[in-house]
């Protein structure tokens, strides 16, 4: 008869603290968001989506870890993990900063609002708990062990999270220019997504060249892509318009386009980095 063994490091170490401090955190914020009561907003289904996700996924980890059934799954599990965590700290610090700021109204004087802000605080802390698990299971200097977890495999993830985001806010673009940016956009998530995926699915081993000279490679004709991007999206998006004074919280193209400017110029500076790294990794090695 098999018997499943226990690990009680995957509870008591200062990982396993940061999960189950997310996963508290996390059930505390939907749970005092769905008391009172949702109220149809996008942007409040988004953020209890990123809260009950992170929450799901999270206690799955704990419990694979705690049971030691994660050497039978078909992935690298190191790999999987970390990306998961910077994942869901960015989803978190997101529903943090968006929540209050279309849910929340001032002046904050009835119990309901107050469940809100109490909500907020604790996703705060749970993007914070996740932001520590990130650390703590970050590579260190020299250590290509796990791919996502080094600088580059952990800007691949938020690269791809940023392209989804600008994905969300697209409304119109019937300018040639702006079709171009968000062919940029599809192309790089494409691309991106695709190295996550491989990664996580052990299946890097079987690209028949150096997968640190593709990187170098597809980094620096991402970053070309999104610097046109970059000048182009504002230049057609906001030539000869003003914003609406009928805009409202819900739905502004024309805030939308600003958004989509600045997740642009956030993810030109990400691919920046990772050309850098990337560039380090390959020629820059220190010596054995």
């Amino acid at each position: 008869m098999a018997v499943v063994s226990t690990n009680l490091r995957a509870l008591t170490s200062w990982v396993g603290i940061a999960r189950l401090s997310a996963v508290v955190l996390s059930c505390l914020a939907f749970s005092l968001v769905a008391s009172t009561g949702l109220s149809g907003l996008s942007y409040e289904t988004w953020c209890m989506f990123s809260w009950c996700f992170c929450f799901t996924v999270t206690l799955l980890v704990l419990l694979l870890e705690l049971l030691e059934l994660y050497p039978r799954l078909p992935l690298s599990w190191d790999d999987f993990t970390v990306a998961f965590s910077i994942l869901a700290a960015l989803m978190v610090f997101t529903s943090s900063v968006v929540y209050p700021a279309t849910c929340i109204n001032s002046p904050c004087d009835n119990s309901q609002c107050a469940r809100r802000a109490v909500a907020t605080t604790a996703s705060f802390l749970c993007f914070l708990a996740y932001a520590a698990e990130v650390s703590l299971t970050r590579a260190k200097p020299g250590d290509i062990s796990s791919f996502l977890s080094t600088v580059p495999g952990l800007l691949k993830v938020f690269e791809a999270y940023v392209a989804c985001l600008i994905f969300s806010l697209l409304n119109t673009f019937e300018e040639p220019g702006l079709k171009w940016c968000v062919a940029v956009y599809s192309i790089c998530f494409i691309f991106t997504l695709l190295i996550i995926i491989l990664t996580i699915g052990r299946c890097l081993a079987y690209i028949p060249c150096s997968l640190e000279k593709v990187l170098v490679g597809y980094n620096f004709l991402a970053l070309l892509m999104y610097l046109t991007a970059t000048i182009l999206w504002p230049l057609y998006s906001f030539r000869g318009k003003s914003r609406p004074n009928s805009c409202n919280r819900e739905n502004c193209p024309w805030d939308k386009n600003l958004g989509i400017t600045f997740l642009t110029i956030f993810n030109l500076i990400a691919y920046l980095v990772d050309l850098v790294y990337s560039t380090r990794m390959v020629f820059f090695r220190a010596p054995p």
